[in-house]
């Protein structure tokens, strides 16, 4: 068996090329942008961004093709100092704000087929974006970059997230305690019921832990403040522009999070950790996730799809995300698969084989290893 299936200790550096300047990453404002025409042509415009996410972008996927340079240290000091990958990140959250105002505003006016594509419009913006920033920012040790995923976490009525999946998901990926990793034959719809639920409560269960050591008072348990707050959001929408706000904020938030559980479907299936004793597992490596190297998709998603760094090197920013040879790789990237993940027959048959021919090589090559 190839050693491609060994841990490196250095990533792979394929060719000689250059990072990713912060315009490849600009990218991803194209989508909300699509709302401009939308708003102007009316009717089936209104479909716009669910068509170029989920139609135009797999297809160019797969005319693009791969990406997978890897900066070196010099390129990476560089990278870092650049404000302009920082902007990026920043400069989201009063677009997001504005988007789902603005759509609060404007869907009294539309017809009930506008007034669905519109909401799902937003929706696949504040999550497929807004939520992938979220995460990106909840991660920096900054305060304002964490108050900024916070917000963006707020108009999509997932504040519970920024705590589970800091103090959760990261420690227990990969292992039958987290809810977010979905296991071999495990539907997207029964995942979907259980992370749902399973995130939430677990969120709760950390704050009452941290209240409890450090002798802190219920006010400070932020998931008080995290549940509060999207129902001040909801009410003052609906103050202004009545029920039918109301609704959409509701349904553009469910629209959001419901992308973000998929893409942690996506990311996970079929993996597990070692138990090496009760209750204690071996510590995540670069096998525990999947990747996708699709250079468009890396773009909009900013570099969300080099998954296995992330988790090995949490406050990693996305410019610098690397990929590894022996990480396992996803036959096409999350746009594709969101969609693959919503259809369990063809999922399955696609992707189960996937994970026991990596798991069938892995102990192949950790045996060679052991007998040389």
């Amino acid at each position: 068996m190839s050693s491609q299936f060994v841990l490196p200790t250095q990533p792979h550096q394929p060719r000689k090329t250059s990072p990713l300047s912060p315009l490849s990453f600009a990218v991803a404002y194209l989508v909300p942008l699509l709302l401009i025409p939308a708003q102007a042509l009316g009717g089936w415009a209104w479909y716009l961004v669910p068509l170029f996410v989920f139609v135009a972008v797999p297809l160019l996927d797969a005319l693009l093709g791969i990406w997978l340079y890897n900066p070196s240290p010099t390129e990476t000091d560089v990278l870092l100092k650049s404000l302009g990958f920082r902007l990026l990140t920043w400069l989201y959250v009063p677009v997001q704000i504005v988007l789902v105002v603005w759509g609060a505003a404007s869907i009294n006016s539309l017809t009930l087929s506008e007034q669905i594509g519109l909401t799902l419009s937003i929706g696949i913006c504040t999550g497929a974006i807004g939520i992938t920033l979220a995460h990106e920012l909840m991660h920096k040790t900054s305060r304002f970059e964490r108050l900024l995923s916070q917000t963006l976490l707020l108009m999509v009525c997932y504040m519970h997230f920024y705590i589970e999946h800091l103090r959760g998901h990261h420690r227990r990926v990969a292992t039958p305690e987290d809810p977010a990793s979905a296991r071999l034959g495990e539907h997207f719809y029964a995942f979907y019921l259980r992370t749902i639920w399973g995130s939430w409560r677990d969120a709760w269960k950390l704050e009452q832990t941290r209240l409890s050591k450090k002798h802190l008072p219920v006010w400070r348990n932020q998931m008080l403040w995290f549940t509060f707050l999207p129902i001040v959001v909801a009410l003052m929408l609906n103050a202004f522009w009545g029920t039918s706000a109301l609704i959409f904020f509701i349904a553009q938030s469910i629209i959001a999070f419901s992308l973000l559980e998929n893409v942690n479907y996506v990311d996970h299936y079929g993996f597990s950790r070692r138990e090496i004793r009760p209750g204690v597992y071996e510590a995540v490596n670069m096998s525990h996730s999947w990747n996708s190297n699709h250079l468009l998709t890396n773009c909009f998603l900013f570099m969300l799809q080099r998954h296995s760094d992330h988790h090995a090197h949490q406050s990693r920013r996305y410019q610098i995300l690397r990929q590894f040879d022996t990480s396992p790789q996803l036959p096409a990237g999350y746009a594709t698969m969101i969609l693959l993940a919503l259809l369990p027959p063809l999922w399955h048959r696609v992707m189960d084989v996937r994970v026991r021919h990596y798991h069938e090589a892995q102990s192949v090559a950790q045996n060679s290893q052991l007998t040389d």
